[in-house]
């Protein structure tokens, strides 16, 4: 009996060990392909962040707990873990599910999203409502490096690093690169730093320090600005830590133990935190891992070639077409790519008039 075959709800992924989280994945994996293969949609992605999202209902509780997905089209995982899974044979099709988060759809889809860079000030206008409430949970956004292209996730990181509203953000970087730290003190103090137990002991002495009768508040003060120098010091400090954030990372976006880690960690947080996850699009499908491009959005295709079902003209590649023949008699016509140029079918522009 396959493990998805009684997963109904978060709650049952938390029985699971890690052996068991790895199974999970893979048969989560080979429903995507299948799926996609027949409706359509955000096939790369998806199959990029499935240890990600498995890891992150093992280790939060949501809708307590509220997780935002930027752009969202990398929900599916999220999707059949919250008892969407029998209807997943319907993505993307009339009456079926959205291929996006909606919250009609369901309690766990607390933001309905389809442009890029709006998780984070979502999420932070989630957090605040928490802290007025007096309500419990961490909101978490996972957002991928191509939405760090839109202003608005760096407004949104500007009002939140130092705002202590238990905000966790997720780097999702399968592309960009992102400064990092280097070196193998850098690793160790990264496993260091995530460990539940150190969190919780830092806590305590700087509470236990902050006590002392006269001293105690500057001697914390001092703790902490050392511990920040020497960290400092030791690798690179990111753009992250200069906003306020804790940073983690890199983490493997694919190793479960890793992930859930972290996850604890950040948890165990009273503060924003930042973690920098790298993953592979297209992950366990091999056509996918060798041109993420083309399954970033792709309709049916042979799920044992991965070439699309159908050979007619979409909508991108007419417009690519007519705007090539348009800019031969104009010289005046410009185009901007929403950083993706095939999915855009500005390939051919580009290589006429790269200037």
């Amino acid at each position: 009996m396959s493990i998805l075959s009684w997963v109904n709800s978060p709650k049952d992924i938390k029985k699971l060990n890690t052996d068991e989280l790895n199974d999970l994945c893979a048969e989560i994996r080979e429903l995507l392909i299948s799926t996609v293969s027949k409706t359509g949609g955000h096939l790369a992605s998806n199959l990029g962040v499935v240890e990600l999202t498995v890891a992150l209902h093992k280790v939060f509780n949501s809708p307590v707990d509220q997780i935002v997905f930027d752009v969202g089209h990398q929900c599916y995982t999220h999707k059949i873990l919250t008892g969407r899974k029998n209807e997943f044979s319907t993505l993307r099709t009339e009456g079926g599910i959205s291929g996006f988060t909606r919250p009609v759809e369901s309690e766990h889809d607390i933001f309905s999203s389809g442009h890029s860079s709006t998780s984070i000030s979502a999420a932070v206008g989630l957090a605040r409502a928490k802290q007025i409430k007096g309500e419990k949970g961490k909101v978490i956004a996972v957002i991928g490096d191509g939405a760090l292209t839109g202003g608005l996730a760096y407004e949104a990181l500007n009002n939140s690093g130092n705002d202590n509203s238990n905000l966790i953000v997720i780097l999702n970087d399968n592309n960009m690169s992102i400064s990092r730290n280097v070196g193998s003190m850098a690793k160790n103090l990264t496993t260091i730093r995530t460990s539940p137990r150190y969190v919780t002991f830092k806590s305590k002495i700087q509470r236990g320090l902050a006590r002392i009768p006269k001293i105690g508040t500057q001697i914390s003060r001092t703790f902490t600005y050392i511990n920040s120098k020497i960290r400092k010091k030791i690798y690179h400090a990111t753009f992250f830590e200069d906003l306020g954030f804790r940073y983690y990372g890199p983490i493997d976006g694919h190793d479960i133990d890793a992930l859930i880690d972290v996850l604890k960690a950040a948890k165990a947080h009273n503060h924003s935190v930042l973690i920098n996850v790298n993953t592979v699009k297209g992950k366990g499908y091999n056509p996918a891992e060798k041109n993420p491009t083309q399954f970033h959005g792709i309709g049916k295709f042979d799920i044992n070639t991965g070439e699309p079902k159908s050979s007619g003209k979409n909508f991108s590649s007419t417009f690519g077409e007519t705007i090539c023949k348009f800019a031969e008699h104009d010289g005046r016509i410009c185009c901007v790519t929403a950083a993706m140029a095939e999915g855009t079918g500005l390939c051919e522009f580009a290589d006429k008039y790269p200037q």
